[in-house]
């Protein structure tokens, strides 16, 4: 269903600090950069950049800004990759949104762990399989 998500972002440098170490915890990484953006995602996919996740500056130069009721999903192989993203993104400057637990009020199985990245995107882990 999508092609690629970006992220406004004002400081590149930091920006693929956080980006890379969260991102790995998932299995994916960076592969592509430039001087005003990042690609996340796997490396097959750099030609394109499709299914993948885009940390940029704004291409109108004012500053980046994050949407009320936006977030952007990751999905994880298991709960323990849930757990892990949460913890690398706090220890490395983003804040508690919603520690790891299952949601049942998405559905049974719905383990999510909610965090903001040191711009103030909104971002889920989440493993939908059953413990």
């Amino acid at each position: 269903m999508f092609s690629h998500i970006t992220l406004g972002v004002d400081d590149l440098y930091n920006a693929t600090r956080f980006y890379d170490a969260v991102m790995s915890v998932l299995g994916y990484q960076r592969h592509s950069n430039g001087d005003t953006f990042a690609g996340y995602g796997h490396p097959d996919n750099a030609i394109l950049g499709t299914d993948s996740l885009w940390v940029l500056k704004p291409l109108d130069g004012r500053p980046s800004s994050s949407g009320n009721g936006t977030n952007v999903a990751f999905r994880a192989a298991n709960r323990q990759q849930v757990d892990d993203f949460h913890q690398k993104a706090l220890a490395l400057s983003g804040t508690d949104e919603g520690k790891p637990g299952v949601r049942t009020e998405v559905h049974p199985n719905f383990y999510a762990g909610y965090v903001r990245d040191p711009f103030g995107n909104k971002l889920v882990a989440v493993c939908h399989d059953p413990e």
